[in-house]
């Protein structure tokens, strides 16, 4: 849930980025394989990335942005000191495509329990 709030808005990244860091290193290399496929299922798009690394905060010349420019998604296997950059990526090409997504094909009502999360209370601590 969190990642879905996060690309969605309904929570400031800053505070997404501290739920990360929070987690074991095991545990932030398996949120950043649910984020891969969580991008895919929005079908982010190779047009999207420019627009993800400037909403990432990490510069063009960081490790997970020039795997992403090159349509590369094992930033899960890079060193420690780079999950957190990819993370921010990553939360960022999903925002954008879930977005799109959420506008063209779920714009009338859908029912993705995850497009509707504005509706539901928040909790601390969902995944």
């Amino acid at each position: 849930m969190i990642l879905n709030e996060l690309a969605q808005g309904l929570r400031p990244t800053a505070e997404g980025v501290e739920w990360f860091e929070g987690l074991s290193e095991d545990d932030q290399r398996k949120a950043l394989r649910t984020l891969v496929l969580f991008c895919g299922q929005a079908r982010a798009r190779e047009d999207d990335v420019p627009e993800s690394i400037a909403r990432s905060g990490i510069r063009p010349t960081h490790t997970p942005a020039v795997m992403l420019t090159k349509w590369r998604f094992g930033m899960g296997s890079l060193p420690v000191h780079e999950l957190t950059k990819s993370f921010r990526l990553l939360i960022a090409l999903f925002s954008i495509a879930d977005t799109r997504r959420r506008e063209l094909w779920c714009a009338g009502g859908c029912g993705h329990e995850w497009h509707n999360l504005s509706a539901q209370p928040q909790e601390g601590g969902r995944a």
